[in-house]
């Protein structure tokens, strides 16, 4: 019996026709790897698609269920702190505390919305500063007062230190997001989180194929007269076999959900350990079956990954990405078609190389199962069912041990 220090997820999924995931300048993001040019998928892309997915296995629909909701704003002290008091309080009063407020928690230049950091905070951190928001505004004369009393809330020993004490209280202040995913507050690193999920940014696994579509829209009425162009547009799509790569820190992620040190997490009850393991079971399930993408109205960019490769080990966790260093050539000729290859078989032996490489390299360490389908399937590892494979996942948080 071993203790999985990570979890290692790797999947690949294909799309045609898509544009998941776009830049600046509206074209599909690219990464450079091993002298060719990829279409990428952003890990915050990933990451947000994940997380606030309808699905059933969502990781905000989690949050919710075990009220640990988080919300990840720039106006989140207008919107959910002194929003509330206008109408019960004198408007200057809250516009004093709402400035100090702001100043406090964003920091730097809070005053203009758009240079400040997006921060995730937690409902029990949104609802400490609105009950001592309100405490303030019923106890000022007036917005001078009032202003006073909220700089005096932020010194340090007062809501600073209040805050880092809730946060010690109950480490799930932040919600459940920044347990999974991190947090960083520029404006006071005590309220910190390192992330326990890392996600790799998803390349495909063979050059880029993309298109440009050109395309017109229809003026209905005008046409009955003319050509009725109402615009003439193009937009870039591609097309492609994606890699993925996910580690869960299992150590840290049971700590960030139970305040627990890391070094003691086997040591918890497997019920102290059931939300690490739900959370790890929906992480399967969604890396398989949630998609990203932009457009969606005129691409349809939903499909299911052909294979979810999961690793449970003690050692440092590593990359198969290397396995797409050299593009993988899709067949081009009537012969290979015939003789059975297809781009996801010769994906899957480019991964099996690169596993049979490592593990001759640096020892065999790692136990895996696989979820695949057709030609996608590895050999040599034991398959079964997507949901199987999650219940495996979720099992070794549960029972803190491999079965070796």
């Amino acid at each position: 019996m071993t203790t999985p220090r990570f979890i290692q997820i790797h999947f690949l999924a294909s799309y045609p026709g898509v544009l998941l995931n776009r830049d600046d300048a509206g074209l599909a993001k690219r990464l450079p790897f091993g002298g060719a040019t990829r279409t990428r998928i952003s890990s915050q892309c990933l990451k947000r698609h994940w997380r606030m997915t309808e699905d059933a296995r969502g990781l905000h629909r989690l949050a919710e269920e075990v009220g640990l909701e988080a919300e990840r704003s720039k106006v989140a002290i207008e919107q959910a702190v002194t929003d509330p008091l206008r109408g019960r309080a004198d408007e200057a009063v809250v516009d004093a505390i709402e400035k100090v407020f702001v100043e406090k928690v964003y920091g730097g230049k809070a005053g203009d919305k758009k240079s400040r950091q997006a921060l995730l905070l937690g409902r029990p951190e949104l609802a400490y500063l609105a009950e001592n928001a309100a405490r303030i505004a019923g106890e000022a004369e007036d917005a001078k007062a009032a202003e006073a009393a909220a700089q005096a809330f932020f010194k340090d020993g007062d809501g600073k230190a209040n805050l880092k004490q809730l946060r010690e209280q109950n480490h799930l202040a932040p919600g459940l997001e920044s347990a999974l995913f991190g947090r960083m507050v520029t404006s006071d690193v005590r309220a910190n989180t390192d992330a326990a999920i890392h996600v790799a940014h998803a390349f495909t696994v063979h050059d880029e194929q993309p298109e440009l579509d050109y395309f017109t829209v229809v003026d209905d009425l005008a046409e009955r007269e003319d050509a009725g162009a109402a615009g003439v547009f193009d937009t870039e799509l591609t097309s492609g076999l994606y890699y993925g790569y996910v580690v869960v820190d299992v150590p840290l992620l049971v700590s960030n959900l139970t305040g627990c040190p890391r070094k003691a997490w086997a040591g918890l009850d497997p019920e102290a350990r059931d939300l690490a393991a739900r959370v790890v079971e929906n992480l399967v399930h969604l890396v398989a079956t949630v998609s990203p993408g932009a457009k969606r109205g005129s691409t349809a960019p939903y499909a299911y990954a052909d294979l979810v490769l999961v690793e449970a080990g003690e050692r440092q966790p590593r990359t198969l990405a290397n396995a797409f260093r050299d593009p993988v050539q899709p067949p081009r000729n009537r012969q290979a078609l015939e003789a059975g290859a297809t781009l996801a078989r010769e994906t899957a032996r480019a991964i099996e190389r690169e596993i049979e490489g490592l593990d001759g390299m640096f020892g065999p360490h790692e136990t895996r199962w696989q979820a695949a389908r057709g030609a996608a399937r590895l050999h040599g590892i034991d398959a079964m069912p997507l949901p199987d494979l999650a219940t495996r996942a979720g099992a070794l948080v549960r029972r803190a041990s491999i079965a070796g």
